[in-house]
């Protein structure tokens, strides 16, 4: 596309310069074989010739006119002006270089363009000299024609420029239709690969790069939805496998957990070795217990059966009911209005509270506050110890499953999935829970919306 405007530029260049040069060429012509025949007697007169009349030089000022031109002629002291045009409309450089030669030049008047001849008329004296007769012509010669005929030649020019852009930009987008459509259908697809629609697949025609290309596509998405399809049945698998070995335990464990208490007094009247190992298997036993609630609640949340059972709760009897259940009111400092209730479920909110103070009072040290306060998008509740405070390395992973801030860490001190199944339960309300290191300590920021 340009370069046809360039061609076409380029040609009406040409054409311009071609028609304007002939026009000058035939102008300036006309007007030498128009002076040569000039047969009075002008100049420096020969012996037995009488100096022009009046009639004589308007006769020569005819001779030079001609339909589309206008004639200044001067001689001597007489002007013989053109219709429209003085001697003022003279440009001055050619005025000059015409005292020795015929030149042309174009020139803008009034608006019009034209072409201006001017020459100092010479005679051939009878010793073969070349004299100035004192007779100056200017011809300005009218380039309306020449101005109408590059016009439509424009006109023309633009018209099938504008053709060429039409039909040269309808075949770029045909062209770029086919070569932008597969690639831009290529996208679409893996962005829905990438949200999860691993069925994605695409038609394949041709048998060009792009088909090609996709052909690859079909292929990958296929291997991917395989190694998905084999991860997630082997991820349910495990999911299903710790969900009935929790299960199984349960029943046993309640069996072992119903004589904690009776082994417990029996420990205070055994010897000290016999007492110490049953306190030990006692330990074990609690810790055992809450790991098996853990993971049977995890494997809840995995299996998306977890729901919410919403209510109006008092928030401040809420959190001293936890605490006072947990033995652990005489080691909080708890800051919460009497009046803040807010809508949520009890049960989870309960658990919630338990491991994050629970986490507080075994990592960290008093004070431990605990804080609630109504917002007008929801619920904040803070934890906060004075201890020690999690690592900058280990605080990205404190809400891994598993995952234990001290890799020498007594087994008896947490299963390592309280603080997921916390953040579980908040973001089942919709809400987070955030954590950042204190000066010193923990600040654990529970945020639950309104329902």
């Amino acid at each position: 596309m340009s370069a046809s405007a360039l061609v076409a530029g380029i040609g009406y260049t040409l054409v311009k310069t071609a028609l304007v040069n002939r026009t000058e060429r035939a102008a300036v012509s006309d007007v030498t074989n128009t002076l040569e025949q000039i047969s009075v007697p002008i100049g420096a007169l020969w012996p037995g010739e009488l100096p022009p009349t009046g009639e004589d030089l308007s006769a020569v000022h005819r001779s030079l006119r001609a339909p589309g031109r206008e004639v200044i002629l001067t001689y001597q002291e007489a002007i013989y002006s053109a219709e429209h045009m003085t001697v003022g409309d003279v440009p001055y450089e050619l005025e000059v270089r015409a005292r020795h030669r015929i030149v042309s030049q174009r020139a803008v008047i009034d608006g019009r363009t034209w072409l201006v001849i001017g020459t100092q008329v010479q005679r051939l004296a009878r010793n073969g000299a070349i004299l100035p007769t004192g007779m100056t012509v200017y011809v300005f010669v009218s380039l309306a024609d020449e101005q109408r005929i590059l016009a439509d030649l424009r006109e023309g020019l633009a018209k099938a420029g504008a053709i060429t852009l039409i039909v040269g930009l309808t075949g770029a987008l045909l062209s770029a239709r086919r070569v932008l459509l597969p690639v831009r259908r290529l996208g679409l697809a893996a962005r829905a690969l990438g949200e999860g629609r691993l069925d994605t697949r695409l038609p394949v025609h041709g048998r060009d790069e792009l088909a090609r290309l996709t052909a690859t596509f079909n292929e990958s998405a296929s291997a991917l939805e395989k190694s998905v399809t084999e991860l997630r049945s082997l991820e349910a698998i495990s999911r299903r496998f710790v969900a009935d070995v929790s299960h199984e335990l349960r029943t046993p464990l309640a069996a072992m957990t119903a004589v904690t208490d009776m082994l417990h007094e029996e420990a205070e009247r055994l010897p000290p070795e016999p007492a110490k190992a049953v306190r030990l298997v006692l330990g074990e036993i609690e810790r055992l217990r809450v790991l098996v609630e853990h993971l049977i609640e995890a494997s809840r949340l995995d299996a998306g059966t977890a729901t919410l059972r919403v209510e109006r709760v008092n928030i401040a009897d809420a959190l001293a009911d936890c605490l006072e259940v947990r033995g652990w009111a005489d080691q909080v400092r708890v800051n919460v209005s009497e009046g803040l209730a807010f809508t949520l479920d009890p049960r989870r909110f309960d658990v919630i509270v338990a491991n994050l103070v629970g986490n507080a009072l075994r990592h960290g040290a008093p004070p431990v506050l605990l804080s609630a306060r109504g917002t007008p998008n929801g619920l904040e509740v803070k934890v906060r110890d004075h201890g020690k405070g999690i690592s900058v390395e280990d605080l990205p992973h404190v809400f891994d499953r598993f995952f234990k801030a001290e890799a020498g860490r007594a087994r008896s001190e947490g299963s390592g999935l309280g603080l997921p199944i916390a953040r579980a339960n908040a973001q089942l309300h919709g809400g987070t829970i955030s954590v950042r290191r204190q000066d010193p300590g923990t600040l654990f920021t529970v945020w639950l919306p309104n329902a």
